[in-house]
This record gives C-alpha cells, structure tokens and sequence, in this order.
C-alpha cells in the first residue's frame, strides 16, 4: 500500500531523475535518522535490570500510524530501483534439515571417537538462504490432548520399516495406521505400563503413589534418551515439568516425535560437551534403556555431568538390564552398566537408596560437607567460576558444591525460586539484586500482557486474511498452540501467566547466552528452560514451536555478532505452518523485523501500544506452503 504522503512526494519530485534520485536519498537518510534514533540511547544491560515494558492495553487491531517508517521502506526500495525480495523456497533435502549436526563434516573436520555425533557450529558451512518447506504429507497437528496421543506419520521422519524394525517394545508403544502414529499411553515401556513404572519409581523412593513426586521435591525431571515420550506424557499429567534429551537423529528421532506430541524435548548428547544448564538445575535425571555407556569416559565424566545438572538430594533412575555386561573392561571382567555405575557414585557422594527389577535408584547427597569425609584418592571438585556452561567441554571434577543454590529439593517451598530469600540468593548468584518488587511487577505486567496476546491470535487481525470455508469469526487461537518458545525468557513470568490462566501450553524459556543468566531462577521455578546463543541455530527439528515470543531480543541481538536475517530464517525452521510470532520491541526494530519477516513470506501487523512509548507489537503468522 502506498500512502497518500508518498504520492504527494513522488508528484513534487518528478521533475528530472537526477535530482528526484538525491532528493529520494537524502529523505531516506532522513527517514532513516528518525527511526533508528531510539536504539542509540538504549542499552540491554540497562533494559534487563529494568522493569518490563510490555503494553497494558490494545484498543483494537489496527494498522500502524506512524506511515513515516513505511513510507521510508518505499523510498529506499524505489531510490535503489529494487523491491525487498522473498526468500526463494529451499529444495527437498532441506525438509528436515538441522544444523550443526553434519556427521560427515565433522568427520572431514577430523572429529572422531563419537565427538562427531556432537553438536559442532564451528563447522557449519553457510548455505543458500531459504526457506525450509514442509514435507508433501505434512498435516496440523490436532489439539492437545488429542494431538499427544494422535500424530501425523508425514510430520515426522520416520519410515515403516524403522517402524517395523524397532522392537516388541516400540511396537506395543506405538501404533501405525495409514496416515497416523497412535500412542499407547499405558502400554510398552519395559514394566506393565508407564503408571505402574512411574508408581515403583515413587515407592523406591519411599512414597505411596506417583501422585506425591511433588511432595518429596520432584518437580523437574531431565529425560535422557526419553525414547517416544510415553514417561515423559504421564509425568506431564502428574504436572511435573519433564525435558526429554536425546542425540541428534536423521530418521526416527526421539526428540522429534516428543515435540510433535507437545512434549518438552530438545537435541542434546552425552557425550563429550557440559549440557546448556547450570549446576544444580534438576531433582530428578532419568535414563531407561537410554543407550548411555556410563563408564566410557575417563574419570567418570558422564556420572559428573549428570552429578553437576542434579539438585542436593536430588535422584538418578537408571533402569537398565542386570545382565547386559557394559563397559571398557576386558570381556572376562565385563560387569553391567549398574555395578559399574554404583562403584563410582561412592566416589561422589551418593548412595543406592533402592532397586527393584531393573530399575536402580541412587540419591545425592543433601548435605555438602559429605565431600570433605571423602578419601583422598575420591574426585577432586572442581573450582567453580562465573562462566555459563554452554557447550563448555565435560570436566574431571565435582561441580556446585559451593554455590548459593545448594538447598535440598526436600527443603524448597511450593513456589520455589520466587521467596524474599530466594530471590536474594539468586541475585547474589546473578552479581545483580533482584529485588522483590522488581519480580512482582514483572509478574504483573506478563499477566495483563498475556491476555491481550491471546486475543490478537487470530487471522481477523490481518484484514485482507480470507476465511476458511464456513468460518465464523474464529475465537483465538485460531489454532493449536501448545509448544511455547519465549526466546528472551528474562524471569519466565510469560510461563507463569500461561499457567495461572490455565493455557493448555508448555514454554521453552530461552535465556541468551550474553544476557543476564535468570535460567537458574526460571528452573527453580519448575519451569523448562535452557541457555542458548540466538547467533547459533536452536537445537530442535523443524516445524516444532507452535508460537515464538521475542521481547526486547532484537535489540540485545543489534550489539551482537549475529545477522537478524539469520535468525528470522531460523525462527521459521523451527516454527509450524500456521504458527504465531510475537516480537515486541522499539519503533525501529519493529520496521526492520517486518520487513524481514516479509522475506520469509509472513503475514505481520504492526500493533500500536497506544502507551506513549515508542514500544510497538509485530504480530506474525506463517503461511502453510504447500506443494
């Protein structure tokens, strides 16, 4: 569209092209001044500490007043003789494609001994910008909860004979009919059914139901190797927060199918590198059949990391078969991945609390001066400083011992994270106070900004959208939103919001890597989260996010190494046809963001706040391309 002010520029300025050319510049730099001047005086560290500004009120969807910024974009596109272009479509290699998991680079960039499987951005080789279509057979999901236990079989990648060929017990799991993947919520997994496994989970640990997890501090459970989500479905109706971790897979992946099924899950590898949380972060870790060989480190490094992510008093499930010899020893001396397992957990304190069939339980210790009684050939601990374990290799050492975190899960409050002397001890964690009244008026704000999100989900605030066939004004959301990604998670308050009004959603809270670290405070909250570097590609499948949320990220992203391009072809590999976008930043951001997300074929609205600040809303759907 094209205003009634640029028309009356282009009929004042038609005279002669040379001079209507410097005269279309100099306005565009003009133009240009005026929108990018408020990113000058604004600094992330400075925004961070801060309140949140998010909007109170959206009087109605409208399109953008200030034609200024428009009207700057038409300039610049007709001075330049060019027109801002869409991204062409990427070919049918792409369909599932996800970077920094090139075995055959890594193997070529000299990697081996398993560090190939790793995650490797370093090696990634820049490849033609586009955008990533679904498959041919690709379908929207249903919704929840019919959509956990119903799935597409052409949303994810995996084939009959993988299916055929998994085993007894994937196949009493899973159930393939035509075009669809049923799973059987009580059946498969190794014992009668998952709420039996769940329920001698909970007696070895001394509680009479699966029910009471909560009541002996078990909140939060770090899945490895989670196989199709089964375990991790029946804790989620326990309303527990599970995360399902496994390694990157090119067919049949784990964490591919638990997304699709909106469960938490995300790519990450035992094997050579720390995992993106920090120390202290889970009250339970959990591996059935998870294809982990404990020992096959030096030093036991594999226990450690499972040591370093675990709470005080927290609990490691190792369900494994007895009788499966494991391990570096010769064949002759071969012993099972259990005894190999308890021998070195003497050495970190901590202790077999019970076993039944084939699942083993051990406990950490709660009380830290236990790593002091030790031996003296036991494993040393580690000094711990201040850097944020992203990626960071696997250490030889015993981490958190020492830090201001150390409290036993038994001893947490029903709203950990979010007491005076909670947030006290964080801020000490964080180097910066986080005050009380600072969480609690970002509490606020994240509850009024929700509900007017949600209102603005629905395709009626594009005006030239077309209904479907026989719609009548549909209700937000228009469709199924069930896995949230807050990309730039601050103190995970959108998380809190979606859970007091009741969303039938789960969020991947994010926490930039150059940010204030506030994953500690969201993960003692009982929320999933994880650290990331929005310069480097998110460790998921495509089309897994149901909904992405960025507020202020673009302009904490402006002072980093990364190209926003970049990152808005990524948002679209990892969001679902027909998914939302919500960005909230400044004025000029917000031009440039819709802008870009033009290119990669979005429908966006610029939304008002109508606040007096210079704070706008960019509400943006992706289109369902289909072949």
């Amino acid at each position: 569209m094209t205003s009634p002010w640029y028309k009356s520029v282009s009929s004042v300025f038609g005279l002669r092209p040379r001079i209507k050319g410097l005269l279309f510049f100099i306005l565009g730099f003009v133009a240009l001044l005026t929108i990018l001047s408020p990113l000058t005086s604004t600094s992330y560290e400075a925004s961070s500490t801060g309140s949140t500004r998010v909007p109170n009120i959206y009087s109605n969807y409208r399109r953008i007043k200030e034609q200024a910024a428009v009207d700057y974009l038409d300039l610049r596109s007709l001075s330049l003789g060019t027109s801002l272009k869409e991204f062409l479509l990427c070919g049918k290699e792409r369909e599932s494609y996800v970077p920094c998991y090139n075995v055959t680079g890594n193997l070529l960039a000299g990697l081996q001994e398993g560090d190939e499987l790793d995650r490797h951005c370093e090696f990634e080789r820049e490849k033609e910008r586009c955008v990533v279509r679904p498959p041919r057979d690709y379908k929207i999901p249903l919704r929840w909860p019919l959509g956990r236990d119903i799935i597409w079989s052409g949303n994810v990648k995996i084939t009959k004979d993988q299916f055929l060929s998994s085993g007894t017990v994937t196949t009493r799991l899973m159930l393939l009919e035509e075009n669809q993947i049923t799973f059987h919520s009580e059946d498969g997994l190794i014992f009668d059914g998952v709420k039996d496994y769940a329920r001698q989970i909970a007696e070895m640990i001394g509680l009479g139901s699966d029910t009471e997890f909560a009541q002996a501090g078990v909140r939060t459970v770090l899945d490895i190797g989670c196989g199709f989500g089964s375990f991790g479905a029946h804790l989620v109706s326990l309303k527990l927060m599970p995360i399902c971790i496994a390694k990157y897979e090119a067919t049949g992946s784990q964490v591919q199918l638990a997304l699709e099924r909106g469960l938490p899950a995300m790519i990450g590898n035992f094997f050579s590198k720390q995992l993106p949380y920090p120390s202290l972060s889970f009250d339970m870790v959990h591996c059935a059949q998870c294809g982990i060989t404990w020992d096959i480190k030096a030093d036991a490094m594999l226990l450690l990391e499972v040591d370093r992510v675990l709470k005080p008093g927290g609990y490691f499930v190792l369900t494994s078969p007895t009788n499966k010899a494991q391990g570096n020893l010769p064949d002759t001396k071969k012993t099972s991945i259990s005894t190999r397992v308890n021998e070195l957990s003497k050495k970190i304190c901590w202790s077999l609390t019970a076993q039944q069939d084939e699942s083993f339980l051990w406990q950490k210790t709660a009380d830290s001066n236990c790593y002091s009684s030790r031996s003296q050939d036991s494993i040393p601990l580690c000094k711990d400083g201040d850097n944020v374990p992203y990626y960071h290799p696997l250490v030889p050492c015993i981490s958190g011992t020492t830090s201001k975190r150390w409290i036993p899960i038994q001893n947490r409050s029903a709203v950990a994270g979010t007491t005076s002397a909670e947030l006290e001890i964080h801020g000490k964690y964080l180097f910066h106070c986080v005050k009380p009244e600072e969480f609690s008026e970002d509490t606020q704000v994240w509850r009024s900004a929700l509900k007017n999100y949600w209102s603005l989900l629905t395709p009626l605030i594009f005006s030239d959208h077309p209904k479907r066939p026989g719609d009548e004004d549909p209700l937000p959301p228009f469709n199924m939103i069930r896995n949230v990604m807050d990309m730039n998670a601050r103190f995970g308050n959108l998380n809190s919001a979606l859970l007091e009004q009741g969303k039938s959603a789960w969020v991947m809270n994010v926490v930039p890597v150059n940010a204030r670290n506030t994953l500690p405070i969201i993960l003692d909250r009982g929320f999933a989260g994880v650290l990331h570097d929005w310069c480097e590609p998110f460790p998921t499948y495509p089309r897994t996010y149901d909904m992405l949320h960025a507020n202020e990220l673009l302009t904490h992203l402006s002072s980093e190494r990364c190209s926003l391009m970049d990152l808005f072809l990524e948002m679209d590999r990892i969001l679902r046809p027909e998914g939302w976008v919500v960005i909230s930043d400044k004025l000029g951001v917000i031009e440039m963001a819709r802008a870009m997300a033009t290119r990669v074929r979005w429908e966006a609205r610029v939304i008002d706040l109508q606040d007096g600040s210079d704070q706008r809303l960019l509400v943006c759907q992706k289109p369902f391309l289909k072949k």
